[in-house]
């Protein structure tokens, strides 16, 4: 034992612990193998992961709002009548519009409408003049003073065969549904988190053990566990923060070549960040090595607390 305590280039390895001498902290915590590609690897993994989850996160809050708006300013009013009676039912119900308060435009849609509308359950070339297709009567609000409960019963009252369609059964559930993803995207970013922290505790853990002897050496010359830890610490945040920022711009490169939104028209391909929302992947790195940083020592100190 005593040999080996002279062997030991003790001024070296104590600048390397409190952090003048990167190659003497490299001979605690290796700077390769497979601590250190494990370590590089999980933080870019959770990094690319976590890119996606925050682009979910505005996506999903962007669609809550574009549906939202889209339906919350668009009425319809369906008029359902026998043939003869249909065009003097309508009559009437652009008559009660043109008097109802808060209304911008009140418009009747054409055939060629009503057929586009048919298309995707019909097929093209629907004839929309021999099937008996109510009459549709899209209405713009122009104001807070539209009171659909009101122009609803009037229309029942004057006109029964007009029922208004204010899109709130479509509206809500969709709503819902979008602002849903978005509490799953927080949630997933903190999952990634956590599992980020277990795999960095678990890679500091192990180069721990794989290093006790040094431990008890530097134990033995008066190295407290606290500033043992340190250089530890240090190497695994520095990976996460390299590994992190790796992860971090392959991530926003994915979501930059996805499809935009006016190319492809489906639910998901808004999927992405506009605008100075692209500034917020770049918090993952440092928020990556705070993780790494508190994962690590609490590792470490529970770890050299075990170690006799």
């Amino acid at each position: 034992m005593r040999a080996d305590l002279r062997n030991v280039d003790w001024r070296s390895l104590w600048r390397g612990l409190i952090g003048r001498d990167n190659a003497g902290t490299g001979r605690i915590v290796p700077p390769t193998g497979v601590t250190a590609q494990l370590t590089l690897l999980t933080a870019g993994a959770m990094a690319f992961l976590a890119v996606f989850a925050l682009a979910l996160s505005f996506a999903t809050g962007r669609l809550a709002e574009r549906w939202s708006a889209s339906l919350a300013q668009t009425v319809t009013v369906r008029v359902s009548a026998p043939a003869d009676e249909i065009e003097a039912q309508t009559g009437r119900v652009m008559g009660i519009l043109d008097q109802t308060p808060g209304i911008a435009e009140a418009r009747m849609l054409p055939s060629d409408e009503v057929a586009d509308l048919l298309t995707p359950w019909f097929g093209p070339d629907v004839p929309v003049e021999a099937l008996p297709v109510p009459k549709l009567i899209e209405i713009r609000e122009g104001g807070d003073a539209f009171d659909a409960e009101g122009l609803r019963l009037r229309l029942e009252a004057e006109v029964p065969g007009a029922v208004l369609d204010d899109h709130t059964r479509w509206r809500e559930p969709l709503v819902s549904a979008a602002r849903r993803l978005r509490v799953l995207g927080v949630v997933s970013l903190g999952l990634i988190a956590a599992a980020g922290a277990a795999m960095m505790a678990l890679a500091a853990q192990s180069s721990l053990a794989a290093n006790g002897q040094v431990i008890r050496v530097l134990r033995l010359i008066g190295a407290r566990d606290v500033t043992i830890a340190q250089a530890f610490v240090r190497r695994f945040t520095r990976r996460a923060a390299l590994g992190a920022a790796g992860g971090t711009v392959l991530g926003m490169l994915a979501i930059a070549f996805l499809p935009g939104m006016d190319e492809a028209g489906g639910f998901l391909t808004g999927l992405g960040f506009r605008g100075w929302g692209w500034l917020w992947p770049l918090l993952i790195p440092p928020l990556a090595a705070c993780v790494g940083f508190f994962a690590t020592r609490w590792a470490a100190l529970r770890m050299l607390r075990a170690v006799p």
